[in-house]
């Protein structure tokens, strides 16, 4: 029996690695009955972590879809990875969730991995909460959690609740929203109800007062009543968080220990009660710039967020039922490619199972098989419906490096599983680059790789290696010269034979004419790979016809396409082609194509020629006392430091980093931050290299070309 939209809650687990999302997703589902045992991570017994990869690391990987039916709703639970080397998971499952639930580790605080999220929340505008874990740990410290959480989020970090006993002999919660205490058995589960110690009111009725206040600031209605009863009812109390969480203008925070299940059964209440639904909250931008509601009477549009492939299934796609109602054996319009879509079967997933359903309403999230042309981001429409909700906005990658199979003949399966990962993992990119003669795989970080390294070898039984990455170096000059050059082949019958005279120099837009020279044709060519080539004909008395002007144009361009000093992209110069000569019977195209090359060649090693590296702005998030440490790394790195800024209790570094100090940073400063610090990095310019390293670089190619 599918379930109405006012009655559907989709929540993300959010958190830092080692937070306890995975075992608070247990407990969530142990208690609701959805499970009746409830699975640990050291036994690989979680319905969450249920691929064989996952559980042999004892962490997350995947996002995994789940649902728990409490009292009115049904809960569709995403719970994500916590290292950002897998963040597609975590901005993926934010696209169709409703809720976040951050949880937070009382023995660690708010971590790195917490202000990533912090960020993306923020970017798509969903409402959150936060549940800090661990509460039985003896280093526990719920009021430093509620402090960093209330730094980083502000203000509207509100506390719900608190324990009244931290540590090894936690069993009792108090809970402000409802002014009650809950003390828990050994065991955990279904906790009593008691009145709040006396020594515990004054504490309790401050955090009550601060929650009614939230909820009555959004309705004016509620607050009259408020500030005439001094007070809301319970009703009352629920409707104005619901619209408060909805506006992310409160962030309620909770406690709980999940490994030994005391706190979720509240938390799941709260959902239930609080949590806004589908209906509740903003209505999904469109690309056209409209906006899609929720609305089941509306014409059926599904939204893609994730596709994976299994072995003996296929192609499984996980979506968001934005409008409508969907069924078995509806027939959906693919918006992005003009395809069709059967949707054969449909299910809701409980980790690696799944069951079938017999129809999937507005607001709710589900799972298919087998789609032809449907891929992660697509929009698919009854017919007639033309929604293109707006794609998900994958972050750039933050590591590359180079891939290479044991023999050619095993280069096209590798490559082909490598696409298929590519397709089920947007933050993956494969480049295969024609520069620098390599495949190139661009992702988050060193783990992220190693994990799809580790799927190649175990899954498709192909070998592969990492090497480093060449660098895409680009090479340009910094004054003129001249030079001439003749080609001159003859071997029986017709030769070759082809003379060019030619002046090159830097060149930049607006720059005067060549100076000496009568110009009497130009051409700009917008190089592919960048920058561009002046090519200005300025022969005076036809010593070479102008049908070898294009001849003679291809030459220079395939020389600038391996420049001369490390076989790099050549850019932003200005050819004059002013003299030469030709023959009657030998000069052809060929004869002076060659003849440009090798002029060109020439006359490039007079210009005082400078080799340029791609530059990076990087920006690290760390703390205090890693500051240090990463600094002193950066500046083994060639960094120039750019700045530094307080982000809460967290410091951020600016630099500008080149490209060639940045292979393996990721794992770098995993190592010295003991995985507490975040980089991102972002394309800056061309910047010329070091002369030492000019030369280095330049001697390298010259031993590989002879």
């Amino acid at each position: 029996m599918s379930v109405e939209t006012k009655n559907i809650r989709n929540v993300v687990l959010l958190g830092h690695s080692g937070s306890g999302k995975t075992s608070f997703a247990e407990t969530m589902l142990f208690e609701s009955g959805a499970i009746d045992r409830r699975g640990d991570i050291d036994s690989k017994s979680t319905t969450s972590d249920f691929t064989h990869i996952e559980r042999e690391r004892g962490n997350s990987i995947f996002s995994t879809l789940m649902h728990a039916k409490w009292k009115d709703s049904k809960i569709n639970i995403i719970d994500t990875p916590g290292s950002d080397d897998f963040i597609g998971e975590v901005v993926s499952s934010l696209k169709v969730a409703d809720t976040a639930a951050i949880t937070v580790n009382a023995v660690n605080g708010v971590e790195v991995g917490t202000e990533i999220i912090g960020e993306y929340i923020n970017k798509f505008n969903t409402p959150a909460m936060f549940v800090v874990n661990h509460i039985d740990n003896d280093k526990a410290d719920y009021d430093r959690s509620v402090t960093q959480i209330q730094e980083r989020f502000g203000p509207s970090a509100l506390p719900v609740q608190y324990p009244l006993n931290p540590g090894s002999d936690f069993n009792t919660i108090v809970d402000a929203l409802r002014m009650t205490t809950y003390v828990f058995d050994q065991e955990g589960g279904k906790p009593r109800k008691e009145a709040i110690p006396e020594s515990e009111l004054n504490r309790a009725q401050e955090m009550h007062n601060a929650l009614v206040e939230a909820a009555a600031e959004n309705d004016e209605s509620l607050m009259e009543k408020f500030f005439d009863a001094g007070s809301l009812n319970e009703q009352e109390l629920a409707e104005g968080l619901t619209i408060a969480l909805a506006k992310q203008q409160v962030f309620p925070i909770f406690c709980c220990s999940a490994t030994r299940n005391m706190g979720s059964g509240r938390i799941m209440g709260f959902i239930n009660d609080i949590a806004p639904s589908p209906a509740d909250t903003a209505a999904q931008p469109l690309i056209d710039g409209g906006t899609l509601a929720p609305d089941v009477n509306a014409p059926s549009s599904i939204f893609i967020y994730k596709t994976m492939s299994e072995p003996q299934v296929g192609t499984v796609s996980y979506f968001k039922v934005n409008s409508g109602v969907v069924r078995p054996g509806e027939e959906l319009y693919n918006q992005a490619n003009n395809t069709h879509e059967r949707l054969s079967q449909l299910y809701v997933a409980e980790g690696k199972n799944r069951k079938a359903v017999q129809e999937l309403k507005a607001g709710d999230i589900g799972v298919t098989l087998k789609l032809k042309n449907a891929h992660t981001n697509n929009t698919l429409n009854a017919k007639g419906n033309t929604n293109a909700i707006m794609p998900i906005a994958f972050p750039s990658s933050r590591f590359r490096t180079a891939v290479s199979p044991p023999s050619k003949v095993e280069m096209e399966k590798l490559m082909k599983a490598l696409h298929q990962i590519e397709e089920e993992d947007p933050t993956l990119k494969i480049e295969q680059s024609k520069q620098l003669k390599q495949t190139i795989l661009h992702g988050q970080g060193q783990l992220h790789l190693d994990i799809i390294k580790y799927r190649i070898e175990k899954v498709n039984g192909i070998e592969m290696q990492f090497e480093q990455p060449k660098i895409p170096y680009k090479e340009t000059i910094t004054r003129s010269a001249n030079e001439s050059y003749r080609h001159k082949k003859q071997s029986g019958g017709s030769g070759q034979f082809g003379e060019v005279h030619m002046r090159i120099e830097p060149y930049h837009e607006g720059m005067p004419d060549p100076s000496g020279l009568t110009v009497r044709k130009t051409e700009i060519v917008d190089l592919p790979w960048g920058g561009k080539l002046a090519f200005y004909w300025c022969i005076v008395g036809g010593s070479i016809d102008s049908k070898y002007s294009n001849a003679i144009k291809k030459g220079i361009l395939q020389k600038m396409e391996e420049g001369p000093l490390t076989g790099s992209y050549c850019q932003n110069m200005r050819v004059s082609v002013y003299d030469g000569k030709m023959h009657a019977v030998d000069s052809n195209d060929m004869a002076f194509q060659i003849a440009a090359a090798q002029c060109f060649k020439h006359a490039f090693k007079d210009t005082s020629p400078q080799i340029l590296e791609p530059i990076y702005n990087l920006e690290v998030t760390c703390s205090d006392s890693n500051m240090g440490d990463i600094m002193g790394d950066l500046q083994t790195r060639r960094a120039m430091i750019q700045g530094m800024d307080s982000d809460g209790h967290y410091q951020k570094i600016r630099a500008k980093v080149p490209l060639a100090e940045l292979y393996k940073y990721s794992a770098t400063l995993r190592s010295i931050s003991q995985g507490k610090a975040k980089f991102t990095r972002e394309f800056s310019e061309y910047s010329p290299v070091p002369m030492d390293i000019q030369k280095k670089l330049t001697s390298l190619h010259a031993a590989k070309e002879d």
